[in-house]
Protein backbone atom coordinates (compact mmCIF):
# COMPACT_ATOMS: atom_id res chain seq x y z
CA UNK A 1 0.00 0.00 0.00
CA UNK A 2 2.13 2.73 1.06
CA UNK A 3 5.58 2.36 -0.15
CA UNK A 4 8.92 4.58 1.19
CA UNK A 5 10.90 6.11 -1.46
CA UNK A 6 14.33 6.96 -1.12
CA UNK A 7 14.32 10.44 -3.22
CA UNK A 8 12.06 13.27 -1.54
CA UNK A 9 8.88 13.21 -2.91
CA UNK A 10 7.98 15.43 -5.91
CA UNK A 11 5.27 18.55 -5.37
CA UNK A 12 2.27 18.96 -6.89
CA UNK A 13 3.59 21.62 -9.34
CA UNK A 14 5.60 19.34 -11.16
CA UNK A 15 2.66 17.24 -12.42
CA UNK A 16 -0.34 18.59 -14.25
CA UNK A 17 -3.03 17.10 -12.32
CA UNK A 18 -3.77 18.22 -8.80
CA UNK A 19 -2.56 15.72 -5.92
CA UNK A 20 -5.35 13.57 -4.51
CA UNK A 21 -5.85 15.51 -1.15
CA UNK A 22 -6.87 19.03 -3.31
CA UNK A 23 -8.72 16.62 -6.29
CA UNK A 24 -10.74 15.16 -2.93
CA UNK A 25 -11.32 18.50 -1.37
CA UNK A 26 -12.23 19.99 -4.54
CA UNK A 27 -9.78 22.71 -4.38
CA UNK A 28 -6.75 24.43 -6.13
CA UNK A 29 -2.94 23.13 -5.49
CA UNK A 30 -0.92 25.14 -5.06
CA UNK A 31 2.43 24.99 -4.88
CA UNK A 32 3.31 24.75 -0.89
CA UNK A 33 0.61 22.28 -0.90
CA UNK A 34 1.18 20.27 2.14
CA UNK A 35 -0.35 17.04 0.83
CA UNK A 36 0.68 16.91 -2.11
CA UNK A 37 4.75 15.21 -1.50
CA UNK A 38 2.48 12.63 0.06
CA UNK A 39 -0.84 12.00 -1.67
CA UNK A 40 0.16 11.81 -5.27
CA UNK A 41 -2.92 12.02 -7.73
CA UNK A 42 -2.27 8.19 -8.31
CA UNK A 43 -3.74 7.33 -5.02
CA UNK A 44 -6.54 8.60 -4.51
CA UNK A 45 -8.08 6.13 -1.88
CA UNK A 46 -5.45 7.23 -0.18
CA UNK A 47 -6.23 10.54 1.06
CA UNK A 48 -9.59 9.49 1.42
CA UNK A 49 -9.12 7.06 3.48
CA UNK A 50 -6.58 9.16 5.94
CA UNK A 51 -9.09 12.10 5.67
CA UNK A 52 -12.25 9.82 6.39
CA UNK A 53 -10.51 8.82 9.69
CA UNK A 54 -8.25 11.27 10.43
CA UNK A 55 -9.98 14.49 8.73
CA UNK A 56 -8.31 16.90 6.30
CA UNK A 57 -7.17 19.49 9.27
CA UNK A 58 -6.16 17.27 11.60
CA UNK A 59 -3.59 15.59 9.17
CA UNK A 60 -3.01 19.24 8.12
CA UNK A 61 -1.88 19.91 11.27
CA UNK A 62 0.10 17.05 12.33
CA UNK A 63 2.27 17.97 9.29
CA UNK A 64 3.40 20.97 10.02
CA UNK A 65 3.93 20.42 13.29
CA UNK A 66 6.43 17.50 13.11
CA UNK A 67 9.67 17.89 10.96
CA UNK A 68 9.62 17.71 7.36
CA UNK A 69 11.90 14.36 7.35
CA UNK A 70 9.45 12.61 9.59
CA UNK A 71 6.74 13.29 7.35
CA UNK A 72 6.56 10.34 4.42
CA UNK A 73 6.37 7.66 7.71
CA UNK A 74 3.84 9.99 9.48
CA UNK A 75 1.69 10.14 6.09
CA UNK A 76 2.32 6.27 5.73
CA UNK A 77 1.49 5.61 9.12
CA UNK A 78 -1.68 7.19 9.28
CA UNK A 79 -2.68 5.29 5.81
CA UNK A 80 -2.02 1.96 7.30
CA UNK A 81 -4.05 2.84 10.61
CA UNK A 82 -6.91 4.67 8.20
CA UNK A 83 -6.59 1.71 5.94
CA UNK A 84 -7.24 -0.59 9.29
CA UNK A 85 -10.05 1.21 10.97
CA UNK A 86 -11.74 1.20 7.30
CA UNK A 87 -11.03 -3.16 7.66
CA UNK A 88 -12.05 -3.69 11.39
CA UNK A 89 -13.94 -0.07 13.00
CA UNK A 90 -13.70 -1.29 16.24
CA UNK A 91 -10.38 -2.78 16.89
CA UNK A 92 -8.26 -1.16 13.78
CA UNK A 93 -4.41 -2.40 14.08
CA UNK A 94 -4.65 -2.81 17.45
CA UNK A 95 -6.47 -6.29 15.71
CA UNK A 96 -4.63 -6.97 13.76
CA UNK A 97 -1.59 -7.25 15.73
CA UNK A 98 -3.58 -8.88 18.70
CA UNK A 99 -3.99 -11.79 16.11
CA UNK A 100 -0.46 -12.09 14.86
CA UNK A 101 0.81 -12.21 18.81
CA UNK A 102 -2.12 -14.83 19.08
CA UNK A 103 -0.53 -16.61 16.01
CA UNK A 104 3.42 -15.66 17.56
CA UNK A 105 2.27 -17.76 20.26
CA UNK A 106 0.71 -20.38 18.94
CA UNK A 107 3.93 -21.24 16.49
CA UNK A 108 6.07 -20.68 19.90
CA UNK A 109 4.10 -23.66 21.55
CA UNK A 110 4.30 -25.73 18.30
CA UNK A 111 7.85 -25.24 18.20
CA UNK A 112 8.37 -25.89 21.91
CA UNK A 113 6.38 -29.41 21.65
CA UNK A 114 8.62 -30.49 17.88
CA UNK A 115 11.51 -29.70 19.72
CA UNK A 116 10.76 -31.86 22.69
CA UNK A 117 9.58 -34.76 20.32
CA UNK A 118 12.80 -34.51 18.64
CA UNK A 119 14.58 -34.70 21.82
CA UNK A 120 12.53 -37.64 22.64
CA UNK A 121 13.37 -39.67 19.51
CA UNK A 122 16.81 -38.50 19.70
CA UNK A 123 17.45 -39.87 22.74
CA UNK A 124 15.21 -42.93 22.77
CA UNK A 125 17.90 -45.89 23.40
CA UNK A 126 17.14 -47.26 19.48
CA UNK A 127 19.10 -44.72 18.11
CA UNK A 128 22.41 -45.89 20.34
CA UNK A 129 23.99 -46.95 17.07
CA UNK A 130 23.54 -43.85 15.74
CA UNK A 131 24.69 -41.22 18.01
CA UNK A 132 27.82 -43.51 19.38
CA UNK A 133 28.49 -44.55 22.30
CA UNK A 134 28.97 -41.12 23.94
CA UNK A 135 31.82 -39.03 25.16
CA UNK A 136 30.61 -37.97 28.60
CA UNK A 137 30.26 -40.21 31.97
CA UNK A 138 29.61 -43.96 32.08
CA UNK A 139 27.21 -45.29 34.05
CA UNK A 140 26.38 -49.16 35.21
CA UNK A 141 24.03 -51.09 37.13
CA UNK A 142 25.47 -54.29 37.08
CA UNK A 143 22.69 -55.33 33.89
CA UNK A 144 22.78 -52.34 31.88
CA UNK A 145 25.04 -49.47 31.24
CA UNK A 146 24.65 -45.87 30.17
CA UNK A 147 27.08 -43.08 28.88
CA UNK A 148 26.12 -39.55 28.74
CA UNK A 149 26.47 -38.16 25.51
CA UNK A 150 27.35 -33.95 25.37
CA UNK A 151 26.63 -33.75 21.65
CA UNK A 152 23.36 -34.63 21.73
CA UNK A 153 22.29 -34.13 25.54
CA UNK A 154 21.40 -37.67 26.00
CA UNK A 155 21.50 -40.72 28.12
CA UNK A 156 22.40 -43.41 25.35
CA UNK A 157 21.39 -47.12 26.85
CA UNK A 158 23.39 -50.09 26.43
CA UNK A 159 22.37 -53.65 27.43
CA UNK A 160 24.99 -55.65 29.44
CA UNK A 161 25.80 -57.73 26.39
CA UNK A 162 27.73 -54.58 25.20
CA UNK A 163 31.13 -53.64 25.87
Amino acid sequence: MASSSSSSPSPCYYSNSPCAACKFLRRKCLPGCTFAPYFPPEEPTKFANVHKIFGASNVSKLLNEISPHQREDAVNSLAYEAEARIKDPVYGCVGSISVLQRQVLKLQKELEATNADLMRYACDGSLAGVLGTGSGSRVSDGSSSASFDQGSGCFVRFSSSNP
